[in-house]
């Protein structure tokens, strides 16, 4: 019986990717999102254990990033800064291209302490962070891979570190993405960030600091794809997260999170939580937003 269950889904995962091939009018615009991709490199970034600023597993994911990058044949750069006597690392891809900038984000810190635990006893333990961190990374990684040969529009895929160890220790939030807004000199034409969207029973609802057009825009791309259910059309939550410090310099920018993960800054943020389905719901409403820029 589990057996049977697990090929269903399987079966079931495939039929999604194989339908969502998108098309022009000169045949297949982009490469599909491929789930099992995605889901290797939250699997991968697990495997690195903690991936709080400091840790041996930070590192690790800092250098398998760039390698991942380069390998697809994007140019990466580092922007590193200290904070609190701690070296933070902003990691940064670019495509080769002319047109629109189109800059699509994502932390890949865990946060150092569980303090959201149930068990008192767990809340000085670190995050696994397999949705918050590796899911979004999981995400950008696999649109690398499909954007890199795409030249229709210039794309930064931004790596933030440092977003998620606020209020430990005397840090704020959202650490990297404020720096890297103040040293901008070209201003994105579009800013996308996406956290927390690997959960099993995805819910996302409309972010408060998110330009509406954005959102107007992603949420009939989710239409276009039967995504609908899965896209709640109400305002629910105003986010501080990677979106805030694009938003508050006016510039267009949205977040796409899933807030009603119920294993937020626990210990049991593990690997089993996350579904591939969910991450090729989002990586693929993303394909089809950017096929309209």
């Amino acid at each position: 019986m589990k057996k049977c269950f697990i090929l269903a889904g399987i079966f079931f995962i495939s039929i999604i990717w194989q339908n969502q091939q998108i098309y022009n009018e000169n045949g297949p615009l982009f490469e599909q999102f491929n789930p099992t991709n995605a889901m290797s490199y939250v699997e991968t970034q697990v495997s690195f254990g903690p991936r709080y600023p400091g840790s041996l597993g930070h590192q690790k994911e800092i250098t398998w990033i760039q390698n991942q990058l380069t390998r697809m044949g994007w140019k990466t750069e580092e922007q590193s800064f200290f904070y609190q006597k701690m070296k933070i690392t902003n990691i940064l891809a670019k495509s080769n291209s002319n047109g629109k900038l189109i800059l699509i984000g994502a932390h890949y810190d865990t946060r150092q302490y569980a303090d959201q635990d149930p068990n008192i006893e767990n809340r000085n333990s670190p995050v696994p962070g397999a949705n918050d961190g590796a899911s979004g990374v999981a995400v950008l990684l696999e649109l690398a891979r499909i954007l890199v040969k795409d030249h229709r529009n210039i794309y930064w895929l931004m790596f933030f570190d440092a977003e998620d160890q606020g209020q430990i220790q005397g840090w704020d939030w959202i650490i990297g993405s404020s720096h890297f807004v103040q040293t901008l000199d070209i201003k994105p034409d579009d800013v996308l960030i996406v956290d927390m969207i690997g959960d099993q029973n995805l819910n996302i609802y409309k972010e408060g600091f998110s330009e509406q057009n954005i959102q107007l825009e992603l949420w009939k791309s989710a239409s276009n794809l039967g995504y609908l259910i899965y896209f709640k059309p109400e305002i629910k939550y105003f986010m501080i997260d990677d979106q805030k410090p694009f938003f508050d310099k006016g510039m267009s920018s949205a977040l796409l999170i899933d807030f009603e993960y119920p294993f937020w800054h626990t210990t049991a943020d593990t690997i089993d939580k996350i579904s591939p389905t969910s991450l090729q719901i989002v990586g693929s409403t993303i394909l089809d937003w950017i096929k309209s820029k």
